[in-house]
Protein backbone atom coordinates (compact mmCIF):
# COMPACT_ATOMS: atom_id res chain seq x y z
CA UNK A 1 0.00 0.00 0.00
CA UNK A 2 1.49 3.29 -1.05
CA UNK A 3 2.21 6.15 1.34
CA UNK A 4 0.61 8.78 -0.89
CA UNK A 5 -2.66 8.60 -2.71
CA UNK A 6 -4.04 10.94 -5.31
CA UNK A 7 -7.70 11.60 -4.60
CA UNK A 8 -9.99 11.20 -7.60
CA UNK A 9 -12.35 14.17 -7.51
CA UNK A 10 -13.61 14.38 -11.10
CA UNK A 11 -16.95 12.81 -12.01
CA UNK A 12 -15.64 12.54 -15.56
CA UNK A 13 -12.60 10.47 -14.58
CA UNK A 14 -12.23 7.39 -16.80
CA UNK A 15 -12.18 5.02 -13.81
CA UNK A 16 -15.27 6.64 -12.36
CA UNK A 17 -17.19 6.34 -15.63
CA UNK A 18 -16.18 2.67 -15.94
CA UNK A 19 -17.34 1.87 -12.40
CA UNK A 20 -20.72 3.49 -13.02
CA UNK A 21 -21.07 1.48 -16.24
CA UNK A 22 -20.14 -1.77 -14.48
CA UNK A 23 -22.87 -1.10 -11.92
CA UNK A 24 -25.49 -0.55 -14.62
CA UNK A 25 -24.56 -2.75 -17.57
CA UNK A 26 -24.52 -6.56 -17.39
CA UNK A 27 -22.97 -6.76 -20.87
CA UNK A 28 -19.93 -4.81 -19.70
CA UNK A 29 -19.61 -6.88 -16.53
CA UNK A 30 -19.58 -10.14 -18.49
CA UNK A 31 -17.33 -8.63 -21.16
CA UNK A 32 -14.69 -7.85 -18.52
CA UNK A 33 -15.49 -10.86 -16.33
CA UNK A 34 -15.91 -8.69 -13.24
CA UNK A 35 -18.59 -7.43 -10.88
CA UNK A 36 -18.94 -4.84 -8.13
CA UNK A 37 -19.41 -5.31 -4.39
CA UNK A 38 -19.94 -2.59 -1.82
CA UNK A 39 -19.57 -2.33 1.92
CA UNK A 40 -17.03 -3.31 4.56
CA UNK A 41 -18.59 -6.72 5.24
CA UNK A 42 -18.46 -7.64 1.56
CA UNK A 43 -14.81 -6.55 1.42
CA UNK A 44 -13.76 -8.39 4.58
CA UNK A 45 -15.46 -11.66 3.54
CA UNK A 46 -14.30 -11.57 -0.08
CA UNK A 47 -11.89 -14.30 -1.24
CA UNK A 48 -8.65 -12.38 -1.73
CA UNK A 49 -8.03 -13.97 -5.13
CA UNK A 50 -11.30 -12.48 -6.39
CA UNK A 51 -10.41 -8.88 -5.49
CA UNK A 52 -9.04 -6.89 -8.41
CA UNK A 53 -9.54 -3.24 -7.44
CA UNK A 54 -10.49 -1.40 -4.25
CA UNK A 55 -11.93 2.12 -4.05
CA UNK A 56 -12.43 3.97 -0.77
CA UNK A 57 -13.79 7.39 0.04
CA UNK A 58 -11.98 10.06 2.02
CA UNK A 59 -14.70 9.76 4.66
CA UNK A 60 -14.12 6.03 4.99
CA UNK A 61 -10.42 6.51 5.65
CA UNK A 62 -11.16 9.24 8.18
CA UNK A 63 -13.34 6.84 10.19
CA UNK A 64 -11.38 3.59 9.80
CA UNK A 65 -7.73 2.64 10.48
CA UNK A 66 -5.67 1.80 7.36
CA UNK A 67 -5.10 -1.72 8.75
CA UNK A 68 -8.72 -2.58 8.01
CA UNK A 69 -7.78 -2.73 4.32
CA UNK A 70 -5.40 -5.64 5.03
CA UNK A 71 -2.48 -3.94 3.28
CA UNK A 72 -4.31 -4.13 -0.05
CA UNK A 73 -3.63 -1.48 -2.69
CA UNK A 74 -6.51 0.93 -3.12
CA UNK A 75 -7.66 4.05 -4.92
CA UNK A 76 -9.01 7.02 -2.98
CA UNK A 77 -11.97 9.06 -4.22
CA UNK A 78 -13.76 12.06 -2.82
CA UNK A 79 -17.00 11.49 -0.92
CA UNK A 80 -18.92 13.13 -3.78
CA UNK A 81 -17.38 10.82 -6.37
CA UNK A 82 -18.04 7.79 -4.19
CA UNK A 83 -21.69 8.78 -4.00
CA UNK A 84 -21.77 8.66 -7.80
CA UNK A 85 -20.13 5.27 -8.16
CA UNK A 86 -22.19 3.72 -5.34
CA UNK A 87 -25.43 1.85 -5.97
CA UNK A 88 -26.73 2.53 -2.45
CA UNK A 89 -28.47 5.51 -0.85
CA UNK A 90 -26.10 5.57 2.12
CA UNK A 91 -22.71 4.31 0.92
CA UNK A 92 -20.26 2.83 3.41
CA UNK A 93 -17.32 4.23 1.48
CA UNK A 94 -15.66 1.07 0.18
CA UNK A 95 -16.24 -0.61 -3.18
CA UNK A 96 -14.42 -3.47 -4.88
CA UNK A 97 -14.15 -4.75 -8.43
CA UNK A 98 -14.20 -8.53 -8.22
CA UNK A 99 -13.29 -11.31 -10.64
CA UNK A 100 -16.29 -13.43 -11.59
CA UNK A 101 -16.00 -16.99 -10.24
CA UNK A 102 -16.32 -19.94 -12.59
CA UNK A 103 -18.11 -23.20 -11.75
CA UNK A 104 -19.24 -26.12 -13.87
CA UNK A 105 -21.89 -28.80 -13.52
CA UNK A 106 -19.04 -31.27 -13.15
CA UNK A 107 -17.60 -29.36 -10.20
CA UNK A 108 -21.04 -29.10 -8.56
CA UNK A 109 -21.62 -32.84 -8.89
CA UNK A 110 -18.15 -33.55 -7.52
CA UNK A 111 -19.22 -32.23 -4.11
CA UNK A 112 -21.46 -33.86 -1.53
CA UNK A 113 -24.28 -34.01 -4.10
CA UNK A 114 -26.88 -33.62 -1.40
CA UNK A 115 -28.87 -30.47 -2.24
CA UNK A 116 -29.30 -28.33 -5.36
CA UNK A 117 -31.66 -25.60 -6.53
CA UNK A 118 -32.71 -25.05 -10.15
CA UNK A 119 -34.18 -21.60 -10.76
CA UNK A 120 -36.19 -20.90 -13.90
CA UNK A 121 -36.46 -17.25 -14.95
CA UNK A 122 -36.70 -15.63 -11.51
CA UNK A 123 -36.85 -11.84 -11.93
CA UNK A 124 -36.68 -10.25 -8.49
CA UNK A 125 -33.17 -9.33 -7.27
CA UNK A 126 -34.20 -9.62 -3.63
CA UNK A 127 -35.59 -13.10 -4.18
CA UNK A 128 -32.40 -14.36 -5.77
CA UNK A 129 -30.19 -12.83 -3.10
CA UNK A 130 -32.34 -14.25 -0.32
CA UNK A 131 -32.27 -17.68 -1.95
CA UNK A 132 -28.46 -17.61 -1.83
CA UNK A 133 -28.48 -16.63 1.84
CA UNK A 134 -31.05 -19.26 2.75
CA UNK A 135 -29.21 -21.77 0.59
CA UNK A 136 -25.96 -21.24 2.44
CA UNK A 137 -27.79 -21.64 5.75
CA UNK A 138 -29.41 -24.86 4.60
CA UNK A 139 -26.18 -26.30 3.17
CA UNK A 140 -27.02 -26.10 -0.54
CA UNK A 141 -24.31 -27.55 -2.77
CA UNK A 142 -25.12 -25.49 -5.86
CA UNK A 143 -27.61 -23.16 -7.50
CA UNK A 144 -28.36 -23.55 -11.21
CA UNK A 145 -30.05 -20.61 -12.92
CA UNK A 146 -31.47 -20.08 -16.39
CA UNK A 147 -29.95 -17.29 -18.47
CA UNK A 148 -33.26 -15.41 -18.18
CA UNK A 149 -33.01 -15.31 -14.40
CA UNK A 150 -32.10 -11.88 -13.00
CA UNK A 151 -28.33 -11.41 -13.23
CA UNK A 152 -26.59 -12.81 -10.16
CA UNK A 153 -24.01 -10.03 -10.56
CA UNK A 154 -26.62 -7.27 -10.48
CA UNK A 155 -25.55 -4.99 -7.58
CA UNK A 156 -28.94 -5.38 -5.89
CA UNK A 157 -28.63 -9.18 -5.99
CA UNK A 158 -25.04 -9.09 -4.76
CA UNK A 159 -26.01 -6.82 -1.88
CA UNK A 160 -28.93 -9.02 -0.81
CA UNK A 161 -26.76 -12.17 -0.74
CA UNK A 162 -24.92 -10.62 2.23
CA UNK A 163 -21.74 -12.45 1.22
CA UNK A 164 -23.28 -15.84 0.41
CA UNK A 165 -22.41 -15.29 -3.26
CA UNK A 166 -18.80 -15.94 -2.21
CA UNK A 167 -19.58 -19.33 -0.74
CA UNK A 168 -22.47 -20.86 -2.69
CA UNK A 169 -21.39 -22.36 -6.04
CA UNK A 170 -23.61 -21.52 -9.00
CA UNK A 171 -23.87 -21.83 -12.75
CA UNK A 172 -25.96 -20.10 -15.39
CA UNK A 173 -27.35 -22.54 -17.94
CA UNK A 174 -28.65 -22.03 -21.46
CA UNK A 175 -30.59 -25.28 -21.22
CA UNK A 176 -32.30 -26.13 -17.95
CA UNK A 177 -33.63 -29.40 -19.39
CA UNK A 178 -30.09 -30.62 -19.94
CA UNK A 179 -29.14 -29.45 -16.45
CA UNK A 180 -32.00 -31.50 -15.00
CA UNK A 181 -30.87 -34.55 -16.99
CA UNK A 182 -27.28 -34.09 -15.81
CA UNK A 183 -28.37 -34.03 -12.18
CA UNK A 184 -30.55 -37.09 -12.64
CA UNK A 185 -27.69 -38.91 -14.35
CA UNK A 186 -25.58 -38.05 -11.31
CA UNK A 187 -28.04 -39.76 -9.00
CA UNK A 188 -29.95 -36.66 -7.91
CA UNK A 189 -33.74 -36.84 -7.51
CA UNK A 190 -35.40 -33.73 -8.94
CA UNK A 191 -38.56 -32.30 -7.38
CA UNK A 192 -40.69 -29.63 -9.04
CA UNK A 193 -42.46 -27.12 -6.81
CA UNK A 194 -45.81 -27.35 -8.57
CA UNK A 195 -49.46 -27.06 -7.56
CA UNK A 196 -50.93 -29.69 -9.86
CA UNK A 197 -51.03 -33.40 -9.01
CA UNK A 198 -48.55 -32.74 -6.22
CA UNK A 199 -47.61 -34.47 -2.98
CA UNK A 200 -47.08 -32.44 0.19
CA UNK A 201 -43.38 -31.66 0.34
CA UNK A 202 -42.89 -33.03 3.87
CA UNK A 203 -44.01 -36.51 2.87
CA UNK A 204 -40.96 -37.11 0.68
CA UNK A 205 -37.58 -38.58 1.64
CA UNK A 206 -34.73 -36.12 1.07
CA UNK A 207 -31.97 -38.14 2.69
CA UNK A 208 -30.55 -38.89 -0.74
CA UNK A 209 -29.20 -36.31 -3.25
CA UNK A 210 -32.01 -33.85 -3.95
CA UNK A 211 -32.76 -30.93 -6.26
CA UNK A 212 -35.70 -28.53 -6.26
CA UNK A 213 -37.07 -26.77 -9.33
CA UNK A 214 -38.37 -23.25 -8.58
CA UNK A 215 -40.20 -21.25 -11.21
CA UNK A 216 -40.78 -17.63 -12.16
CA UNK A 217 -42.54 -15.50 -9.53
CA UNK A 218 -45.55 -14.73 -11.74
CA UNK A 219 -45.86 -17.80 -13.96
CA UNK A 220 -44.24 -20.64 -12.06
CA UNK A 221 -42.41 -23.41 -13.89
CA UNK A 222 -42.89 -23.98 -17.59
CA UNK A 223 -44.81 -27.20 -18.15
CA UNK A 224 -42.00 -28.79 -20.17
CA UNK A 225 -39.56 -28.03 -17.36
CA UNK A 226 -41.80 -29.36 -14.61
CA UNK A 227 -42.46 -32.51 -16.61
CA UNK A 228 -38.76 -33.43 -16.45
CA UNK A 229 -38.87 -33.65 -12.67
CA UNK A 230 -39.10 -37.00 -10.91
CA UNK A 231 -41.88 -35.79 -8.61
CA UNK A 232 -44.22 -32.82 -8.11
CA UNK A 233 -44.39 -31.38 -4.59
CA UNK A 234 -46.30 -28.56 -2.97
CA UNK A 235 -46.28 -26.64 0.30
CA UNK A 236 -49.75 -26.94 1.84
CA UNK A 237 -51.25 -23.63 2.98
CA UNK A 238 -54.29 -22.34 4.78
CA UNK A 239 -56.35 -19.28 4.01
CA UNK A 240 -56.72 -17.91 0.51
CA UNK A 241 -53.00 -17.84 -0.28
CA UNK A 242 -52.31 -19.72 -3.51
CA UNK A 243 -48.53 -19.65 -3.53
CA UNK A 244 -45.50 -18.44 -1.61
CA UNK A 245 -42.78 -16.01 -2.57
CA UNK A 246 -40.09 -17.91 -4.50
CA UNK A 247 -37.44 -17.24 -1.86
CA UNK A 248 -39.73 -18.31 0.98
CA UNK A 249 -40.74 -21.49 -0.85
CA UNK A 250 -37.10 -22.30 -1.59
CA UNK A 251 -36.17 -21.81 2.06
CA UNK A 252 -39.00 -24.04 3.31
CA UNK A 253 -37.92 -26.85 0.98
CA UNK A 254 -34.20 -26.53 1.63
CA UNK A 255 -34.57 -26.48 5.39
CA UNK A 256 -36.72 -29.60 5.25
CA UNK A 257 -33.74 -31.28 3.60
CA UNK A 258 -31.51 -29.95 6.36
CA UNK A 259 -33.95 -31.22 9.00
CA UNK A 260 -34.04 -34.71 7.52
CA UNK A 261 -30.27 -34.83 7.20
CA UNK A 262 -29.29 -33.02 10.39
CA UNK A 263 -27.23 -35.95 11.62
CA UNK A 264 -25.05 -35.63 8.51
CA UNK A 265 -24.36 -31.90 8.83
Amino acid sequence: MGKEHIVITSMGNTKVRRLVSLERKAKLRYGEGVFIVEGLKMFLEAPREWVQEIYVSEGFLAKNPPEILKNECYEMVSDEVFQKISDTQTPQGILCVMKMPSYTMKSLLAGKRQLFLLLEDLQDPGNLGTIFRAGEGAGVDGVIMTKNTVDIFNPKVIRSTMGSVYRVPFIITNDILTAIADLQAGGVTVYAAHLRESTDYDLKDYTKPTAFLIGNEANGLKRETADRADYYIKIPMKGQVESLNAAVASAVLMFEVLRQNKKNF
